[in-house]
């Protein structure tokens, strides 16, 4: 009987705290995610410079073994798949420029054409993300026989590009050169 009267008191006095604790809860809006991507565009932007910044100039041709692209093509592909997912995201056809292969134009492959490349394209995507409306974000988009709502291929495209980046860190040591530090914030 003891134990009834205590689980009862417990319980009566979670109910007296509950409100305390929804008041101070803050709201998450859809306008905060907003913000927050747009914050980790712009960061990620930044750290891929710092990528790009890193591999010296005459090193952008470099290749870990031979079946692989070269670290200037590693970058082309990411700043060409951010056009593309972001704009399958967002309804968007990507400039007609960025839609040839570029990853194979020797022209563009070298380090000022890759850093205006891979920097036009985070631009891109960040105002891709600040133009769009958070309403639609539930919005279904056909891309390579799947559905994805246009948040869910925004957020692939996000993952996307720090995949690549990430796979250009070994380049960049198997050439005795440090990578840049993380950036999580």
């Amino acid at each position: 009987m003891k134990s009834k009267f205590s689980l009862l008191a417990l319980l009566s006095l979670l109910m007296m705290l509950l409100p305390l604790f929804k008041a101070n809860a803050q709201r998450y809006s859809l306008k905060d995610m907003k913000a927050q991507m747009i914050e980790d565009w712009e960061r990620s932007k930044a750290y891929t410079d710092q990528y790009l910044n890193t591999m010296p100039a005459d090193k952008f041709s470099f290749r870990a073994v031979d079946s692989i692209r070269s670290f200037a093509q590693q970058m082309i592909h990411l700043a060409q798949a951010n056009y593309f997912l972001m704009g399958t995201a967002v309804g968007q056809q990507p400039p007609a420029n960025i839609q040839s292969d570029l990853e194979h134009n020797m022209a563009v492959q070298n380090k000022d054409s890759v850093m205006q490349l891979v920097d036009a394209s985070y631009d891109y995507c960040i105002n891709a993300v600040k133009t769009s409306a958070p309403d639609n974000w539930g919005e279904q988009r056909k891309i390579f026989g799947h559905e994805v709502t246009e948040l869910g291929l925004m957020l692939k495209t996000f993952e996307h590009q720090a995949h690549t980046r990430g796979q250009t860190t070994i380049y960049i040591r198997l050439l005795g050169i440090k990578p840049p530090q993380e950036r999580l914030f």
